[in-house]
């Protein structure tokens, strides 16, 4: 695409981009990260990175995903791949910062007051991972956010499949809990209608 613009990408699928991108365009690889950037830096935030650094670690991811990304092979999506790139970087950084042995340690933030599901309690799911232990929150949005399996989600945080699948069920029954919809429904109920 000689003499392309940004909005000549803006049309074309995740796919193209990258094979653009993986051709040496520039402005290709710019359009993956206007689609995608925020949602990284959002995954990088719930898996309990502060703004700032979440910003630094998504620059990051979104750098190595374009240093490598001959290597995407549009086998799943593009948003997928680069969002693994950056839980595996948080989680190196962790490691390097020796905070990654504190998250099994500590305790859940505690509550405020319970929310009763009244529309004046109601709160979104940024929240509700804020109410979760550190290990928990970190492996639930390894696992739903960036779409890791367990096992991956064991191997790069170094600790037993048993233990980050503990994590997870514990997290998400906290979850399902605190986000219950009034009247004490639970999450359980629907399932058989689905």
């Amino acid at each position: 695409m000689a003499g392309a613009t940004q909005s000549s990408f803006a049309s074309l699928h995740d796919v193209e981009l990258c094979s653009f991108a993986a051709a040496g365009e520039r402005l290709a690889f710019g359009e993956l990260v206007r689609r995608h950037g925020s949602a990284i830096r959002h995954l990088l935030r719930r898996m309990g990175a502060q703004p700032a650094e979440a910003d630094d670690v998504a620059q990051d991811a979104l750098l190595a995903a374009f240093e490598r990304i001959t290597e995407f092979r549009g086998e799943g999506t593009f948003a997928g791949w680069v969002k693994r790139i950056a839980a595996r970087q948080y989680l190196r950084r962790l490691q390097r910062e020796k905070r990654l042995s504190a998250f099994a340690a500590e305790q859940p933030e505690t509550e405020e007051g319970a929310a009763d599901g009244d529309a004046e309690h109601r709160i979104d799911l940024d929240e509700a991972l804020k109410t979760l232990s550190p290990a928990e929150r970190l492996c639930v949005s390894m696992c739903y956010g960036a779409g890791l399996s367990h096992g991956e989600a064991a191997d790069a945080l170094n600790l037993p499949l048993g233990t980050v699948k503990s994590h997870v069920k514990r997290g998400l029954d906290k979850l399902r809990t605190r986000m219950a919809p009034a009247g004490g429904a639970a999450l359980e109920g629907r399932r058989g209608n689905v």
